[in-house]
């Protein structure tokens, strides 16, 4: 009867320190796993926006975002519930000229012209970046695409009246009422504007 309890006291023994042994590799596993990181250095935000009846591309970025480091087990879940601010002085389109009216008639007539803020959301296979601009909170919907497992792409167009910005698409277009004419004599500005975010996801 010794011996029987003996052995079973062995067993025992054996069973509990193999079962620490291998949640102790899970925790190492764990804690090792490579994990996606998405940094404001390695991302960029761009936007095109339109001119004329013929709807003649002018494009833009923003050279500051600024977000802390975010990671993640996957791109999905790096981008996800992560939230940046844009310093609106960062508007960059090779062209010091547009660059001043777009900040001065532009953003310049919008309330809170400091910042652009938002939120980047994953849910139900579908991206969307909650934004704030103009004092106005909305959802603008993104296409998501990824290249060599760390190059993401993330596009979508903004309709300026959901942050109710058309005075200020009214706004620039008297400030650049001929620049803004096409062919046919008429000037405009349109109400959409298409807007890119690329990173480069690193691994730790």
């Amino acid at each position: 009867m010794k011996k029987i309890f003996t052995l079973l006291l062995v067993v025992l023994v054996a069973f509990t320190s193999c079962k620490d042994k291998k949640k102790e590799t899970q925790e190492i596993k764990a804690e090792t796993a490579e994990k996606f990181i998405v940094k404001p250095e390695g991302t960029s935000v761009k936007w095109t926006a339109y001119k004329t009846t013929e709807k003649v591309p002018v494009g833009g970025e923003f050279k500051i975002l600024k977000f802390d480091n975010k990671e993640g087990a996957t791109p999905q879940e790096a981008l996800n519930g992560l939230t940046f601010s844009i310093p609106v002085s960062s508007l960059f389109t090779k062209d010091a000229s547009r660059d001043e009216k777009l900040k001065s008639f532009f953003f310049g007539v919008m309330l809170d012209t400091e910042l652009i803020k938002g939120t980047i959301k994953f849910a139900n296979n579908q991206y969307m970046a909650t934004l704030t601009m103009n004092g106005v909170t909305n959802d603008l919907p993104l296409e998501f695409s990824i290249a060599d497992e760390r190059r993401v792409t993330l596009t979508g167009t903004m309709q300026l009246k959901d942050w109710n910005a058309l005075e200020a698409v009214e706004s620039i277009n008297k400030a650049c009422f001929d620049l803004h004419k096409g062919a046919d004599g008429v000037s405009k500005t349109w109400e959409d504007v298409a807007i890119e975010v690329n990173t480069y996801l690193r691994k730790n």
